[in-house]
């Protein structure tokens, strides 16, 4: 499957905000953002013009970036909230958000998005005592997700845990820090989601 393979802190400075894909370094004064706060390349110093459609493109974009998708599976997770019940924005989001990666990420087993990508595709990470390697699937209410026994003792997780310690695990899940493993206590709704996303730019971009 196509990924972008660039540099990560220039898609942070395109956005023109921290979408925290570098872990640790996001928060220190290594960030790019922090140290060169414009768009990259030669145009990056310049004032773009405003417009609807381009705050639309941004708010997609970055996103899709926050989450690490590329277009065709970010469309697609758009049409499955558009076939669903209720706000098709908040929708996207909880679709977003039960990805597995994702609840690895907040769960705190890994420093970033993209790490909790590659544990769960090495087969660390395990579902109700299952070995689960897609990092798309998506989670239910009730469910168990736990680091698998022979990646208990890896560094990439234990530094994770220590990075983590102060970082509060949302309102839907639940975390045995002990046990390393957490519940999956209900679907997220809106309120529960902590991400500077404004949805309805995304949903008014795609009704076009």
């Amino acid at each position: 499957m196509a990924r972008y393979t660039g540099a990560d802190c220039r898609l942070c400075r395109r956005e023109g905000s921290k979408l925290f894909l570098k872990g640790d370094r996001c928060y220190t004064d290594k960030c790019a953002l922090e140290r060169r706060n414009f768009p990259p390349g030669d145009a990056g110093r310049k004032r773009p013009k405003e417009s609807e459609y381009r705050l639309q493109l941004r708010e997609k974009q970055k996103t899709k970036r926050i989450y690490g998708l590329l277009e065709k599976q970010f469309r697609g997770y758009y049409e499955l909230a558009v076939r669903q019940k209720g706000v098709t924005g908040e929708n996207l989001l909880r679709i977003l958000e039960i990805r597995l990666d994702n609840v690895v990420y907040r769960l705190g087993f890994a420093k970033s998005r993209a790490e909790a990508r590659q544990q769960v595709r090495h087969g660390h990470i395990n579902v109700n005592g299952r070995r689960v390697d897609i990092p798309s699937f998506r989670v239910k209410a009730g469910d168990l997700v736990a680091v698998a026994a022979k990646a208990r003792d890896l560094l990439v997780i234990k530094t994770a845990l220590i990075s983590n310690e102060k970082t509060e695990v949302p309102q839907w899940l639940e975390v045995d820090i002990d046990k390393l493993q957490g519940s999956v206590l209900t679907l997220p709704n809106r309120d529960q989601i902590d991400m500077d996303i404004r949805e309805q730019l995304i949903v008014e971009l795609y009704s076009k």
